[in-house]
């Protein structure tokens, strides 16, 4: 752990990346939390519902192949 460290010592200005780091996750957690709370309701029921319906779709296709 000394030798990382020590390396991040010598590199000028070091110190604004943790900062840089708080920032760009902080926005994201914003436009993300903003981009859930606007959601379109409806949208979110059809996607919530999607596994479903694949479902549904591939019983019916293996029906149908069993059919012929």
């Amino acid at each position: 752990m000394k030798i990382v460290i020590h390396a991040l010592e010598q590199i000028n200005g070091v110190e604004i990346y943790p900062i840089i780091s708080l920032i760009i996750f902080f926005v994201f957690f914003l436009v993300v939390g903003y981009l859930v709370f606007t959601a379109d309701k409806s949208y979110i029921e059809e996607m919530k519902n999607m596994p479903l319906d694949k479902e549904d779709d591939l019983r019916e296709n293996i029906d149908n192949q069993l059919e012929n």
